[in-house]
């Protein structure tokens, strides 16, 4: 893959920044030279984390702790950027919360969490970052997504609509932003090995066992999200497996997926 050119000003800013496909996410930036914001919840851990990649790569690197769980953490966040006077220049949403479980044996809270940060505070960060991309003329947007946008989600079906919303936001606000300079991406890989996946693991072995021979690494995966953000491509689903789920979701018929993976789901049960 050649490589593109830097942005013209600006930085990337990574949300999840230091834990597994958001680790992977920062480190591609920084290898191509791009300046970064990081954001997570642990400031000690995000302060760590910025100053290896600083001495690695020799960019530059800001950090801003914030639980986006929170409300109106979008706001304090680009209000924190506007003090420093950092412009962004892309935006990559990778926080995201998961809870694996019968929805009826989930505490209301969970669920609360999971639309909270995978639905209300991407709608959000989006709100406040894309219009001064569109003022300035350029920008880039990284979601990332999921496969389990494409299809039903058992045991995890907060999760699951919660990345079928981010999907059918990303699609729509692709075509809104047709000539204007910005473009936005839905990252859609499927299990990937990460703290979330070990997580799951620790609860449901069995699932994670049964999707082990289609895992993805960070690596290949903030590759693949590298790629398309710079490309300017809609949706990039990587792995060849992972692209056939898309391909069933879009396809197939709603019921006949709906029981398949329902099937598949309740065998790990």
């Amino acid at each position: 893959m050649n490589k593109p050119d830097k942005l013209p000003s600006g930085r990337v800013l990574v949300t999840g920044a230091t834990g597994g496909i958001g680790i992977a996410l920062v480190r591609r930036f920084a290898s191509a030279g791009h300046d970064l914001v990081l954001v997570a919840r642990d400031g000690e851990r995000l302060e760590a984390f910025r100053k290896e990649i600083v001495q690695e790569y020799g960019i530059k690197a800001a950090t801003i702790p914030l639980d986006l769980m929170q409300a109106g953490a979008a706001r304090e966040l680009a209000a924190k950027l506007a003090r420093r006077r950092i412009a962004i220049d892309v935006l990559v949403n990778n926080a995201g919360v998961n809870h694996d479980g019968r929805f009826s044996e989930m505490a209301p809270h969970q669920h609360q969490q999971i639309v909270g940060v995978n639905v209300a505070a991407t709608t959000d960060l989006l709100a406040h970052f894309i219009p001064p991309m569109v003022e300035r003329g350029h920008g880039r947007v990284l979601n990332v997504v999921g496969a389990a946008a494409f299809i039903p989600v058992p045991f995890m079906a907060t999760y699951g609509a919660s990345k079928t919303y981010l999907l059918s936001l990303t699609e729509s606000l692709a075509e809104e932003l047709v000539g204007s300079g910005v473009t936005i991406c839905a990252l859609c890989p499927g299990v990937t090995a990460t703290p979330m996946t070990e997580s799951i693991k620790g609860s449901n072995p069995s699932y994670v066992k049964l999707f082990a021979p289609t895992m993805s690494n960070p690596d290949e995966v903030a590759d693949a999200g590298y790629d398309a953000c710079m490309r300017g491509q809609v949706i990039r689903v990587p792995g060849s497996v992972n692209q056939l789920i898309a391909l069933a979701g879009n396809t197939m018929p709603k019921w006949t997926a709906r029981r398949l993976v329902g099937f598949l789901t309740r065998m790990t049960r």
